[in-house]
């Protein structure tokens, strides 16, 4: 029997490629026999955490909030490679004040990262994957979070620190996670009959360096007892885009060790 989750010859085009979650799953995607299309603003980043580009593996610097980039983004992949099989919308951003209490939140820094977590995936869907339904058959993956589909427990930020400075998680990440669900159902239905598969994975929190605290505070609220490692997330979001998952469209996989089973 051939392997439902294997993805050879599928070209997968990956935002947010040089991140924690991403260079894991470039990782994943590769060994799966993919062809790996990775986006990401950081060109250095990009060959640090991906290394270099080869036959299967293919670098491109853009700016998935800019409507330009991403068209010159998809003529660069159909130039090498032809029309993408799949695409996973993991692009996600800070701003510069993005730990900024929401009473005084700027609404520039608000744009900001809507652009990139909301707008960004429904400027690169409309890039991409409107080649796929006109082929009859693709696949999308949208990355939420936890923050998507429930409130932050705000107890959990006391003394939690990341890369030494105080964190929390603001109000536009809620939203614009939440509203990435909501273009996930949207397009689900609206593809679904010219056979695209539209699905969202929603991570539990991913370790990243966060201090002790942070780490203790959030393990003990999820069932599981720790913080999820990036391949968690690798092998959901190839589960989403095999064929595994044929006959799943419209779905949010949460990979969250039971966080919100409470």
């Amino acid at each position: 029997m051939s392997d439902a989750f294997r993805l050879d010859g599928k070209v997968v085009v990956l935002t947010g490629a040089a991140g924690i979650i991403g260079s894991e799953v470039t990782r994943n995607f590769l060994e799966a026999g993919a062809r790996v299309f990775a986006i990401d603003r950081d060109a250095g980043l990009m060959q640090d955490k991906l290394g270099a580009q080869g036959d299967s593996l293919m670098h491109c610097v853009a700016d998935v909030a800019n409507p330009e980039s991403v068209k010159a983004a998809r003529a660069v992949l159909e130039a090498k490679w032809g029309s993408a099989d799949a695409l996973l919308n993991n692009a996600a951003t800070k701003s510069d004040n993005f730990f900024e209490p929401f009473e005084t939140f700027p609404l520039a820094d608000w744009n900001e990262v809507m652009g990139v977590n909301l707008t960004g995936a429904m400027l690169c869907a409309q890039a991409f994957g409107a080649g796929m339904a006109a082929r009859g058959k693709g696949s999308i993956v949208n990355t939420l979070s936890i923050y998507g589909i429930v409130a932050p427990d705000q107890r959990i930020y006391e003394g939690s620190q990341y890369m030494g400075r105080a964190i929390n998680t603001p109000a536009i990440y809620s939203a614009s996670k939440a509203g990435l669900w909501g273009l996930t159902k949207y397009l689900a239905s609206y593809w679904g009959a010219k056979g695209v598969r539209v699905n969202a994975i929603t991570p539990g929190g991913v370790f990243s360096g966060q201090n002790d605290t942070f780490v203790e505070n959030y393990s003990s609220r999820a069932p599981l007892g720790r913080m999820a490692q990036a391949d968690d997330m690798a092998n959901a979001m190839r589960f989403l885009v095999s064929d595994a998952s044929k006959y799943m469209t419209g779905h949010n996989l949460v990979v969250d060790g039971g966080w919100t089973a409470w």
